[in-house]
């Protein structure tokens, strides 16, 4: 589908949907370059804060806890518009990113990252529900995994050139240059986003949000799958970049290359979303990219000892990775549209506990070995894709 195809799917007061769309996709490169660079580079992180990486890890996790409060923070854009919810959520992000870079100690990293996320929520929350209020479910699937480049970008552009700013400075000095960025794009999307409407009674609160997704089965099913699906991928996230470290002897700026990997799967992934889900089905799918996961976490142990091998594992992992969260994106989205904003900022909240116990779980496993690890990840992934099968039903009624 082409950018002109999209602007004429939809009628937009204010800036072409094109425009929007691509300030969307650097908005989310910028805050997914921030939530995801900590991991290949935590032993780098940890050194330079003086606490082990399980302190490290620790301060991680705490961001990804704060996620269970996803809904609260997320339903502001449902009483108080997309526009402004998304502009401030933005602006708290760069507040965070700015606080470590200026005072990088233990205490104030984790305060930075607390702070980060709780904007990081805000913003995502409000991208996709102002694109799940002003695009056609049809075409949804497309506009949504365009916007979703940019966390693949993060990978591939992001990452490395964080790496490259470590390797020649302090490891803090990526967070000032992702400040700057954010407090941009706040202000850059406040020009191109059209003005909220004004704020009616209708608007839901967030008890009422809560009840109306809770009466949806299939609703609490997608909540279910996004956090299965998140804790086992970051069972190996959390631990990969220590184990190729560890394994292969990489240095910082090659743990940052090999980011790029990840990267490029997820753009393929995108694409292949892009092409696929409005026209193969979005249950259909999310449920490709979960039997890809098993696949690759079945792959991962057999191939360990070769770095070429275990890249393109990851490759695989990665792509499938991303066609089941995004593709879970406009499924979900047309779920509840009375209160699509709180339910996107639930899936926020699914992505933060998913990513909160496979912080907390994937270290202890490693200590057993990767195979531990992969086993749980596949044990995950089979439970989601049943979730899937028994209990969410397409809006267009497709059936799996």
């Amino acid at each position: 589908m082409s950018g002109r195809e999209l602007d004429a799917s939809v009628e937009l007061v204010g800036a072409p949907l094109r425009r929007q769309l691509t300030a969307f996709t650097v908005s989310r490169m910028v805050v997914s370059t921030a939530n995801r660079m900590v991991y290949p580079f935590l032993p780098v992180i940890a050194r330079g804060l003086g606490v082990s990486i399980e302190m490290a890890t620790l301060a991680v996790f705490a961001r990804s806890f704060l996620g269970l409060f996803g809904p609260l923070l997320g339903s502001m854009a449902d009483r108080h518009g997309r526009r402004s919810a998304l502009t401030l959520g933005l602006a708290i992000f760069g507040g965070g990113m700015m606080i470590v870079a200026l005072w990088p100690t233990y205490p104030l990293f984790v305060v930075g990252l607390l702070i980060s996320g709780a904007g990081t929520i805000i913003a995502d929350s409000a991208v996709y529900a102002y694109l799940g209020d002003r695009i056609p479910y049809q075409r949804r699937g497309t506009a949504m995994a365009m916007v979703e480049i940019g966390w693949s970008m993060a990978y591939v552009a992001g990452i490395p050139l964080s790496g490259w700013l470590i390797g020649r400075s302090d490891w803090h000095t990526p967070f000032l240059w992702l400040a700057l960025l954010g407090w941009t794009i706040a202000l850059v999307l406040r020009r191109v986003l059209p003005r909220d409407g004004p704020v009616h009674q209708a608007r839901p609160t967030l008890r009422n949000g809560l009840r109306q997704i809770l009466a949806q089965p299939a609703a609490v099913a997608c909540l279910a799958i996004t956090l299965l699906v998140l804790m086992a991928n970051q069972s190996i996230t959390i631990i990969y970049g220590v184990w190729l470290e560890g394994s292969f002897g990489l240095r910082v700026e090659e743990l940052g290359a090999t980011s790029a990997v990840i990267g490029l799967a997820g753009i393929s992934g995108v694409l292949m979303i892009a092409l696929l889900s409005d026209r193969l089905g979005k249950r259909r799918t999310v449920g490709l990219g979960i039997g890809l996961t098993i696949v690759a976490y079945v792959g991962l142990p057999i191939v360990a000892g070769n770095l070429t091998a275990v890249l393109v594992t990851f490759f695989l992992l990665y792509l499938a990775f991303e066609i089941a969260v995004v593709a879970n994106l406009p499924l979900m989205s047309e779920l509840v549209p009375g209160a699509r904003a709180t339910l996107m900022a639930g899936n926020v909240a699914a992505i933060a506990a998913g990513d909160a116990l496979g912080n907390l779980v994937g270290p202890q496993l490693f200590k057993i070995g990767l195979a531990a690890n992969t086993t749980m990840a596949i044990i995950l992934s089979v439970v989601a894709l049943a979730l899937l099968v028994l209990f969410v039903k397409a809006a267009d009624g497709e059936q799996l």
